[in-house]
């Protein structure tokens, strides 16, 4: 297992911990008092309940009940409490209450979320809703949308404030979502009661000013301050100075580890170098050693040892990071892979970054699930990269949709055309058009048509396979039809193609990194001496230039970005994360093809509530109605 960056919240649990550790249920419960001896288990607890009678019985299982929660027994938790409502026990509503927890711990949101449904009107104590609300942010958090469990938490959190309740893991995971939020998220959520200002305020902080050390204690004591009772007080350090602990990477000496000029990827790793030095031109006194990839882990580990770097980039290959994980040999240094790894990352500073096809492809399924869109229509090429990703594309789309998406694939240019009609039942409109013509003996004036329950169409395709694909779907889309709007991935921008030949594309959206959009600024500087410098570049190696940018300019906020999940980079590849595994995220741009112009669009691709909870929300809608 990874170990997890000790970011601010379990810095400051960990100072407020008492010397021992306990193991707690997932939410707080009164307990009841044994009536056996503890080192029964759940089970055996229960074993012995089903022998019993009457009261005997009810206390038993009140008390198997607790120890399965403790045990995270989850699926006995659920035999219990439906046996205790049965039975007519007291509580009905909290053993319910802990049905819906045990469904949400394995994952049937679906289920648990009905099941807190029906008690809304059935919530007649603090400790009720307290529950009912915890269990609601929980659901919502594991779908990873914290901007809809946030309410949920913060209600639990004032509950369980004004009634005395013990609320650790509540708070907790209150923090966790907050702290995901962007900083305009925090804002529109900073009113209503103290409770919950406290808590987005102390998160506004906490982004604004994570990383410079003076700042954030001034916030802090501010903070402390205006809300010394608050429950979030468990997040402040008793000494400031822990603080300092989290402080940006420093670098003065980055190894490097790439392909030799000598090797096949010669190209690409001297694409990569390129990127890495152009970032690294404002730090003359930073010193930078390469490494050839290919030489042994004992070799690598040599230079290493004598170079004594304060990071690593390094290695592109995924043959090559396996070489170096299996041997350890980069255990002693934070580094950043460049490509994903084989195996988990096991270092608290090792980060793996990537151009991941598979992170636009998710992005393009949720600005269709946001654009409302039913019943896209995917089209790629018959290899395995083709098939990877629109299998992809599909699993995405149905975890929003009950629509299955229409999906088509070719092997060459030449069936293109007859795939495209195919898809959009062209040639069944052609053949009625045919056989009516022979049944009247006379010729028809008649245009075919198009199906009309495709709303978008999304290519996976490179740049000359895009350019005969998009005119091939513009000639076939009906005119009695409404436009379909035709999406692409970046495989399909090609700057070199664009030069010569844009008129076909017009229409076209598309979703490309930064670097290869028109810029503004410094980034456009670069560009241009970029162009002057190595003209003839190809579009993967200008990818990995961008690349090797953005792994120097990473490098400082590294542990802020994956302490902050909300927190932001902006780099040539796109818009950068780094979640709670050390996985570095992009986020895309889009761009559309406008009178032979690229223009660059404003589009944030937001996820998309679920499936099972957007059918929940309108079941709720319509039951109240």
């Amino acid at each position: 297992m990874r170990l997890k960056l000790l970011g601010l919240t379990a810095i400051f649990s960990l100072l407020s911990a008492c010397s021992t550790t306990e193991k707690t249920p997932v939410v707080e419960t009164v307990k009841t008092k044994p009536a056996v001896e503890v080192e029964f288990s759940a089970q055996d607890l229960y074993q012995k309940a089903l022998s019993k009678r009457d009261f005997d019985k009810i206390q038993l299982l009140y008390t198997a009940r607790d120890r399965a929660i403790e045990e995270q027994n989850w699926q006995l938790v659920i035999t219990i409490c439906e046996q205790l409502i049965e039975s007519g026990g007291p509580d009905s509503v909290r053993n319910q209450l802990y049905i819906a927890l045990a469904y949400t711990q394995q994952k049937d949101y679906h289920t648990a979320l009905k099941t807190l449904e029906s008690l809304n009107a059935k919530l007649t104590s603090p400790m009720h809703f307290f529950l009912h609300q915890e269990i609601y942010g929980n659901i919502y958090s594991a779908q990873a949308l914290p901007h809809q469990a946030a309410p949920y938490l913060i209600r639990a959190s004032e509950t369980a404030n004004k009634h005395d309740f013990k609320a650790d893991k509540v708070n907790k995971a209150l923090w966790q979502v907050l702290n995901q939020l962007s900083i305009k998220q925090l804002e529109a959520l900073n009113s209503g009661s103290s409770i919950q200002r406290g808590w987005v305020s102390l998160a506004l902080y906490t982004q604004l000013y994570i990383g410079d050390a003076t700042s954030l204690q001034a916030a802090l004591n501010k903070w402390n301050y205006a809300y010394s009772n608050h429950p979030a007080s468990f997040a402040l350090p008793d000494n400031m100075q822990q603080i300092i602990d989290v402080q940006p990477i420093n670098v003065n000496r980055i190894a490097i580890i790439l392909p030799s000029n000598q090797s096949k990827q010669k190209a690409l790793s001297q694409s990569l170098k390129a990127g890495i030095l152009a970032a690294s031109e404002k730090h003359p006194d930073r010193e930078l050693h390469f490494i050839n990839s290919a030489l042994s882990a004992e070799q690598i580990a040599e230079q290493l040892n004598e170079l004594a770097p304060d990071f690593v980039i390094g290695p592109l290959l995924k043959e090559n990071i396996d070489k170096l994980q299996q041997a350890g040999t980069l255990d002693a240094y934070p580094a950043m892979y460049l490509n994903t790894t084989p195996q988990a990352l096991e270092s608290i500073d090792h980060f793996a970054f990537a151009l991941n096809p598979e992170h636009e492809v998710t992005q393009a399924v949720y600005h269709f699930v946001n654009k409302e869109f039913k019943k896209p229509l995917v089209i790629a090429p018959g290899n395995r990269l083709g098939k990877r990703l629109a299998n992809h594309f599909t699993n995405q789309w149905l975890e929003f949709s009950d629509n299955e998406p229409e999906v088509g694939f070719y092997a060459n240019k030449r069936d293109m055309q007859k795939l495209v009609q195919e898809l959009l039942e062209v040639d069944k409109s052609k053949k009625r058009i045919r056989e009516i013509s022979l049944m009247f003996r006379s010729k028809l004036h008649e245009e075919t048509r198009s199906r009309r329950d495709i709303d978008a169409i999304y290519i996976i395709a490179d740049a000359a396979q895009t350019r005969l694909l998009k005119p091939s779907f513009d000639v076939n889309i009906s005119t009695f039809a409404k436009r379909i709007p035709i999406f692409a991935s970046s495989r399909s921008h090609d700057i070199k193609s664009d030069k010569t030949d844009k008129k076909d594309l017009a229409g076209l959206y598309f979703s490309e990194i930064p670097w290869m959009l028109p810029l503004t600024g410094e980034q456009q500087s670069l560009r241009s001496e970029f162009d002057q410098i190595w003209p003839e570049h190809t579009t993967l190696e200008q990818q990995l230039f961008a690349m090797g940018f953005d792994a120097v300019k990473l490098i400082p906020q590294l542990r802020q970005l994956q302490m902050v999940p909300g927190k932001t980079l902006t780099g040539l590849t796109g818009d950068l994360t780094v979640n709670q595994d050390g996985d570095i995220e992009r986020a895309l741009k889009w761009a559309q093809y406008r009178e032979k112009q690229i223009v660059t669009l404003d589009i944030k691709s937001q996820k998309p509530t679920p499936l099972f909870i957007k059918n929940h929300q309108q079941e709720t809608q319509e039951a109240a109605l």
